[in-house]
Order: C-alpha cells, then sequence, then structure tokens
C-alpha cells in the first residue's frame, strides 16, 4: 500500500526543485483539501461569467476535454452549461476531489488520470476543444515537456478544434515586479498567495491558509510570446490572447493571459 504524503518534500534547496514531476509530490492532499479555499467556487464563477462557454460556442464545441481539471471547477460548470466533458489530471488526489466536488454538485465526472506528455495513451477519443487552465502549464520546466504536452493536444483535437491554455503574466512579474492581484482567479478571502521567489527559469510561490497553513509550488515563469510561439511551432494556425477576459488589454495589467489556438486553417493573422 502507497503511503499517503503528509508533507510537501522540497529537499535541502526548494530553489533547485525545477522538476516536471515534481508535482506530484507538490499536490499532497492536504494542500488539494484546502485549493477550493483558494479558488473560492463562487467568486471564481462570478469573475470569469460565461466567458469560456462563449469561447466553445462560437467556434462550435461541445465536446471539451479538461486537461487540468484541479478539483473540478470548470469541469462541472461546463457540465451545468451543456457540454460533454472529460475530466483529466495527472495527480490522482486532485482528481478523487474534482470527482468528490462533482457529487455535490449532482454532476458524475468522466475522468481519467494522465500525464500530458503521454496524454494520447490513456485518452483515446477526438475532442472539439481541450482547455488547460488554472495556470498548470507552468508546471512544466522543460521545454521538451512543453513541446510535447502541446503535441499531445494538438494530436487529441479534431482537425477544426481549440486549445485554450491560461498563465499567469510573469511578464508583469518578471519586468515590472507587479504581485498579482488575485482579482479574478483566486478569489478566497482569507488566503495569500504571492510570489516567494521568481527568476527566469523559476516562479516559487507561497500560499497562506488560516490555521497558519503553508504550501509552496515551484512552477516555470512562462513569457506570453514564448507561448505563442510554441502554440505555432506544434502546428496551431491562429492564436487569439485575452488578458483577463478582455480581448484589449495593456501589457503589465491582466492577472492572466488566455491563449485561444486554433487547428485548422484560417486566414488572417494573430489577434494580440
Amino acid at each position: 500500500m502507497k503511503l499517503e504524503r503528509t508533507k510537501q518534500d522540497y529537499g535541502t534547496n526548494p530553489l533547485k526543485v525545477r522538476d516536471t514531476n515534481h508535482y506530484q509530490a507538490e499536490y499532497i492532499q492536504s494542500f488539494v483539501e484546502k485549493w477550493d479555499e483558494l479558488i473560492d467556487w463562487d467568486g471564481r464563477a462570478q469573475s470569469e461569467g460565461d466567458f469560456f462557454m462563449q469561447l466553445l460556442e462560437e467556434h462550435g464545441a461541445r465536446k471539451v476535454l479538461d486537461v487540468a481539471t484541479g478539483t473540478g471547477f470548470h469541469s462541472v460548470q461546463l457540465l451545468r452549461a451543456g457540454f460533454e466533458v472529460t475530466s483529466a489530471d495527472g495527480n490522482p488526489v486532485m482528481l478523487a476531489k474534482a470527482f468528490e466536488n462533482a457529487r455535490r454538485n449532482e454532476k458524475i465526472l468522466r475522468t481519467v488520470q494522465a500525464d500530458w506528455r503521454w496524454l494520447n495513451r490513456d485518452v483515446h477519443d477526438y475532442y472539439d476543444a481541450v482547455i488547460c487552465l488554472g495556470n498548470s502549464f507552468t508546471h512544466l520546466h522543460d521545454e521538451n515537456d512543453r513541446r510535447k504536452a502541446l503535441a499531445e493536444f494538438y494530436a487529441t483535437l479534431r482537425h477544426d478544434g481549440i486549445l485554450i491554455l491560461d498563465q499567469r503574466n510573469y511578464d508583469a512579474i518578471l519586468d515590472h515586479q507587479i504581485a498579482p492581484t488575485h482579482n479574478y482567479y483566486y478569489c478566497g478571502e482569507n488566503v495569500r498567495a504571492q510570489p516567494e521567489h521568481v527568476d527566469d527559469t523559476l516562479a516559487r510561490f507561497r500560499y497562506e491558509f488560516p490555521g497558519d497553513h503553508v504550501f509552496h509550488l515551484n512552477m516555470f515563469p512562462l513569457r506570453k510570446e514564448y507561448t505563442r510561439r510554441l502554440l505555432h511551432e506544434v502546428g496551431f494556425q491562429r492564436v487569439t490572447t485575452y488578458g483577463d477576459f478582455k480581448e484589449t488589454y495593456r501589457d503589465e495589467e491582466p492577472d492572466f493571459f488566455i491563449h485561444v489556438a486554433e487547428k485548422s486553417y484560417v486566414e488572417g493573422g494573430d489577434e494580440v
């Protein structure tokens, strides 16, 4: 029987943990149980509105693969809106929590545990859309892992499918030392989520919950244009980028960027 991890383990030097595989040791049971306090489902739903539903409907998408379901927020929202959803995550503790949350919301998730780098080994279907939300893509610390994951997303999409992928505005954090505002994504009122260390290869965030519960995540600080370039290089034809659910924004302002990458050939260039 595998023993459940009771605390995060970053070794003697946490700043050296720049390894994609380490996410399994980060999302321990006690952290996952606190995760929804950070998200605040009601606050998140209010801030997002029907942004993602509208995007999917504009592109004619009904069948959706949520590759980073986490505790299930977006999967449940999409199910409520009538989409057909498959919920995937690499962490079994997250998947179990997502299933439990869905049951509380009177929904049944179709779940699959899958590592993005070998997604199609475990997911045997084609989808109108793949969503990768919640800053999840920054868990990939190696460029080869990022390219492999994007190629797997691309392969599971139908010929006219779209990928919706978000990321923190690391450009603002790296270049302007602007701390995240948490106006849209992490809405929990009694939780603090702040960068503890940031350089070009690592963004280490500290999460403080009531009762002196402290956790950390080590992520790769993706720059916006770098992500857009990778999306093109794996084959996506056009990439439209939104800032905090708006198509017009100033680069230093948004907390998050949301990229919508289209697989099918469309005339006309990119949209920022």
